[in-house]
């Protein structure tokens, strides 16, 4: 599969990693040139400094051929919008979204993406740890 991911940060460079080297074909994108010091010498997939919240990015980044698009800055408006634009303009099949905000992921849903929430994610976790009584 094409994958674009915007923002490489400590989850996006590691996820890239991942899909790469399942095979998949990975871009990833940032508006930062320093932030790709965490991807892997050997990652032979593409960085693209830019937004992907710019649809002239999104192009160059092979929006048009991507199965999934994955948002994954520390900013929900940043993620939203971008993942809006490849769904809506540029028909990508998927697009996941990370949203740290529970109130607005639940919304977000019901615009058609898949919102994944580290914060409610991360409660859960907690709760169970707690709950499993050290085991």
């Amino acid at each position: 599969m094409k994958i674009i991911i915007m923002g490489c940060g400590r989850v996006g460079a590691g996820l890239a990693e991942l899909l790469e080297a399942e095979g998949h074909e990975i871009t990833i994108l940032d508006t930062d040139p320093y932030s790709f010091r965490r991807l892997s010498p050997k990652f032979k997939g593409t960085a693209l400094i830019g937004s992907g919240a710019d649809e002239d990015t999104l192009q160059k980044a092979g929006i048009k051929e991507a199965d999934i698009f994955i948002a994954l800055t520390q900013g929900d408006n940043r993620n939203l919008l971008a993942s809006q634009t490849a769904m809506h303009i540029f028909n990508v099949p998927r697009a996941i979204c990370r949203i740290y905000d529970p109130l607005r992921a639940e919304m977000y849903r019901t615009l058609g993406l898949e919102v994944l929430s580290p914060t409610t994610i991360f409660a859960q976790m907690l709760k169970e740890q707690v709950e499993s009584k050290g085991k």
